[in-house]
């Protein structure tokens, strides 16, 4: 949503931060010139990479094959894993343990989609081709899949130098916690767990990566976020320095939402990629990727327990954690666990605070920086729990909130485990929501429905939104000796560039990575504020060159850090080319540069505002004269400023440690009605109150609020990352991994309340995640409150509704014909289906075709070829195609527990570039007039990049593979056609009946 702005008026001199102003962005994005990874030229002779996946959760490599892939037209080179070991090293990580990951898998894959093989040809469409062609051989593996069961001493090990799944377990103590816990007068407990989900950005992962030289390295081009700590990684894995490794981002990027972190695996993928072929290559992530293999938000189970005293009081929280962090610790994690660290204690005053926290590998893609990573594992477990307070003691939630927020007169307050939280006003907001919200007309709302039998909740929030991280927080996950023996890490650096060129036009380059925030816009409202003039005056630059900008390890776009950091850093760089513009602008008045005044675009003498010169006229001077310059004045017209906040200091010998510059906060409520019959939830009103210090841009902000409550809401009651037993990732369509559309997301009421940060540069707090970590317990605890009930699992879909209602589904309307896709026992996607086909021949001519190898190869669906390898035993290749997916099947059939005519058993197994399947299923013959009644009631199983196309598709397929076959096989035994049984009630019934024909 935009704003008019009255900015382009140069008679209006309020300032231009904390006005709405409408994105600079936006003309070139809506008119189709925006510059997004896509859309970049590439250098003459780039290829085009296609990625093998692992279609196993958990598998040993036995062997690669790609003589067929180098055989296919375009296709110019294949980078397999051992050109990797060569050309490379595994990512570092920062829990030190002998567990490797690779940008090609080495002799085991640990997840479904992990990378194995690059294509690399002339075109994506070659380079497709010649994945298809390239055979992997696999020994499957037991998996580990559960987090709590991967943790136990019994569980399958992914990486056998580790020994355990558990690479991290550490214990933290803050306070007196055994004695407030042993003195309370309640300990309210809940075991709670956080799915697994992500973010859908419209624009997937596009890297372009070159090989220079031995001397000159790599240059790659991605659309890679941040943080920059990873350019580090990236050049280890690469085996280079940091100066040989130079990379730039695009213009425009579609979205990232913490996402567009896990590109680095890739942009080192692609420098290999390119080395191997000795020419540029150029990858682009589709969407199955993207689901399947990118990142995961980190999923958490997690013990909660609070000490309370008889009047609502906690005195101590005890957090007992397990992140699932997939089949590796991928940089930067462990930081889901760290970055919160300071602040568990939330919003909330409690002095004591006890914590376990290990991080626990799954065959499950790895887990990553997800839009408020860390916050929404927190705040589920800590806001479900201030809700079983409220209504175990009976305590009304306002009066539970006020009576343990961090008192106003307290900040800047130090919580238990270090965080300097700078500002705030929390029983403000309660006031604002109750003043300006309508809570007391919700809460009338409720009454009045519950008074007519119908299901209706209130639920509530609090949340304090950590933003520009303390680089050095993540070294809490080791122990205070190993910190001190690597040295200590801290600080959140910024950089930021301002200069002035020779019309006198305003250029800045700002180290970050916007996904569409807006970050230009906000960066040219503060120059103008600055030096006078208009936003439109100001070009802002947000490609991003290593090799040519000044940054840091810190430099990025993630963890909020724009208006606290970036921003803030440029009005530093601002003011101090100011100063140089004030003193060469004395210089020529005549005046002391402190009566230098810059407005309306001109630079004049406080006193004699008539006097004054054009800003660009004046400010471009220097470039045409310098040696008017004031005596030992340099010429340069040219600033970059560097900050960093001196509170963010390195985790101290006690483990507690400031993880964040600045706190901004919280506090919503939700009002949900659940249907009783269907399970939806709709939400009646919802309203966020937000304190983001300095407000810089209020459209930008409620834009980002908006945003993340779009988001926060899908994680409440749609999305989830789902796999089977044998690590199958089963959501890879948007069939299967649901997303709230307009239609679902109702308008947020927002309100709004400053208390600006002493601790940041502008004053200004971040505000893009915060509803992605309230909204989840908000809407949890108002479905909690609906229903009365104390255990709430996100998502919260129609079927977990109705299973916390006690209500089954009603059987299925359809008993003749079934396909269904549930999770298997040990297998992948289980599909079962059960028919009736009637046949235009007899039982035996059927039966004979069945026995037949010739016959039965014109009868599978997709056979290519069929050989017979034993009796009633036979080798086909097989194509099969399932949604977006189609890939060619190495399989085995069989026929057993013959019966002939009346029945048998039809059994196969298969292996393919995208997965696995097996399955079998008893077949019936039983004469009927007009032929054979052929009865099927089929089981399978489907693993890899088959099953994550989802259930749906899955289901579809199921019905008509077997319909196919089967009625094939009435063509082949009786030269006719089939009919199905399931054709029209009345058809069927006459039939039966002897009637109808």
């Amino acid at each position: 949503m935009s704003h008019s702005s009255s900015s382009s008026d140069a008679s209006d001199n309020r300032p231009h931060l904390g006005r709405p102003m409408a994105r600079l962005e936006n003309r070139a994005i809506l008119t189709g010139r925006g510059q997004y990874g896509d859309d970049v030229a590439v250098p003459a002779g780039t290829l085009h990479a296609a990625v093998v996946r692992a279609p196993h959760a958990h598998a040993r490599i036995t062997g690669i094959d790609a003589s067929a892939a180098l055989a296919v037209p375009g296709v110019r080179a294949v980078l397999l894993p051992e050109d990797v070991a060569a050309w490379s090293k595994p990512f570092v990580v920062g829990v030190k343990q002998p567990m490797e990951q690779w940008a090609l898998a080495q002799e085991k894959v640990r997840y479904v989609g992990e990378p194995v093989v690059v294509v690399i040809a002339e075109s994506r469409y070659q380079a497709e081709d010649g994945a298809d062609r390239v055979t992997v051989s696999y020994e499957q593996l037991p998996p580990a899949v559960d987090v709590v069961e991967a943790a136990e001493d019994d569980a399958p090990v992914l990486h056998e130098k580790v020994g355990t799944n558990v690479v991290s377990d550490r214990s933290f103590r803050y306070g007196d916690p055994e004695k407030a816990f042993a003195e309370a007068d309640h300990v309210i407990a809940l075991d709670v767990r956080y799915p697994r989900n992500s973010c859908t950005p419209i624009e997937g992962a596009v890297v372009v990566a070159q090989y220079l030289s031995a001397q000159d390295g790599y240059e790659a081009s991605s659309n890679f976020m941040g943080p920059f700590t990873l350019h580090t990684v990236m050049a280890l894995a690469l085996k280079i320095s940091g100066n040989q490794l130079r990379h730039k981002t695009f213009k425009d990027s579609g979205g990232s939402f913490g996402v567009k972190q896990s590109v680095f695996p890739y942009v080192v993928l692609m420098c290999l990629a390119a080395r191997k072929a000795q020419a540029p290559v150029k990858w682009v992530e589709d969407r199955l990727e993207h689901l399947t293999a990118a990142t995961s938000a980190t999923g958490r189970a997690s013990r909660i327990e609070a000490a309370v005293r008889a009047d609502g009081r906690i005195t101590a929280l005890s957090y007992d954690q397990l992140d699932d962090v997939g089949g590796y610790l991928r940089a930067p994690e462990p930081a889901t666990f760290y970055r919160m660290h300071g602040c568990l204690t939330g919003a909330y005053d409690i002095p004591n605070l006890r914590v376990r926290n290990r991080v626990v590998l799954t065959n499950k893609t790895p887990a990553g920086l997800v839009r408020g990573f860390g916050g929404p594992q927190v705040y589920f477990a800590l806001e479900r729990v201030m809700q079983r307070i409220s209504v175990e003691l009976g305590i009304e939630p306002l009066a539970l909130y006020r009576r343990n927020f961090i008192p106003s007169d307290a900040f800047p307050y130090q919580a238990a485990a270090g965080a300097l939280i700078d500002s705030g006003d929390y029983t403000g907001a309660l006031d604002r929501v109750r003043a300006e919200g309508g809570l007391d007309d919700l809460l009338a709302r409720r009454d009045a429905a519950r008074a007519e039998g119908r299901l209706y909740g209130i639920g509530y929030a609090a949340i304090v939104e950590p933003s520009v991280s303390n680089m050095g927080y993540i070294t809490t996950a080791m122990p205070a000796e190993a910190r001190a023996k690597a040295g200590p890490k801290n600080g959140a650096i910024a950089a930021a560039t301002v200069g002035i060129d020779p019309l006198g036009g305003l250029n800045v380059v700002v180290a970050s990575s916007p996904a569409g925030q807006g970050h230009r816009t906000v960066c040219a409202q503060v120059v103008a504020d600055v030096f006078g003039v208009q936003p439109e005056q100001v070009a802002v630059n947000v490609e991003f060159d290593t090799a040519k900008d000044a940054w840091s390890v810190a430099a990025g776009n993630y963890s909020s850090r724009f208006a606290g950091a970036v921003a803030g850093t440029l009005h530093l760089a601002c003011l101090k080319l100011r100063d140089k513009l004030s003193r060469i602008a004395a210089h020529q008045f005549g005046v002391a540069p402190e009566d230098v005044r810059f407005a309306n675009g001109k630079i004049f003498p406080e006193q004699a505002p008539e006097r004054g010169v054009a800003f660009t006229r004046l400010a471009a001077s220097p470039h045409w004269a310098p040696g008017l310059l004031p005596e030992g004045m340099d010429p340069g017209l040219r600033e970059t400023a560097f900050w960093t906040p001196p509170q963010l200091t390195a985790p101290d010998e006690q483990d507690r440690v400031n993880t964040s510059a600045a706190y901004g906060f919280a506090f919503d409520v939700c009002a949900v009605e659940i249907d009783r019959d269907t399970g939806r939830v709709r939400i009646d009103r919802y309203i966020t109150t937000h304190d983001a210090g300095r407000i810089l841009n209020p459209a930008l902000v409620d834009g980002q609020i908006r945003g993340a409550f779009a988001q926060g809401l899908g994680a409440a009651l749609m999305e989830e990352f789902r796999y089977g037993a044998d690590g199958s990732f089963q959501s890879g369509t948007y069939a299967d991994y649901l997303l709230p559309t307009t239609c679902e997301v109702p308008e947020p009421v927002i309100l709004h309340q400053e208390t600006p940060s002493p601790f940041t540069p502008l004053g200004a707090k971040g505000v893009g995640e915060g509803n992605n970590m309230s909204t989840p317990p908000c809407i949890a605890n108002a479905v909690a409150d609906a229903l009365g009930v104390r255990d709430i699992t996100l998502p919260l879909t129609a079927t977990r509704v109705m299973d916390l209602l006690g209500m089954e589904d009603p059987p299925s309307s359809k008993p003749q014909e079934e396909a269904s896709a549930e999770p298997a026992g040990k297998g992948g996607k289980a599909l079962a289906a059960r028919g009736e086909v009637l046949l235009p021949a007899s039982p035996e001519a059927v039966f004979a075709v069945l026995l037949d190898p010739k016959a039965l190869a014109n009868v599978i669906p997709g056979c290519n070829a069929l050989q017979a390898v034993g009796e009633n035993r036979y080798r086909a290749d097989v194509t099969v195609g399932v949604g977006m997916i189609k890939a060619r099947y190495a399989a085995e059939v069989s026929l057993s527990e013959l019966d002939p005519p009346n029945s048998l058993r039809l059994s196969g197994s298969g292996l393919s570039s995208v997965g696995s399947a097996k399955g079998s299923g008893k077949v019936t013959l039983t004469a009927a007039e007009g032929g054979t009644l052929l009865g099927y009631d089929y089981q399978a199983e489907v693993s890899g990049k088959v099953a994550a196309v989802g259930g749906r598709m899955l289901e579809g397929a199921a019905k008509i593979v077997l319909r196919q076959l089967f009625e094939q096989l009435g063509r082949q035994a009786g030269g006719g056609s089939a009919a199905s049984a399931s054709g029209p009630w009345w058809r069927r019934l006459l039939r039966r009946l002897g009637v109808g024909r």
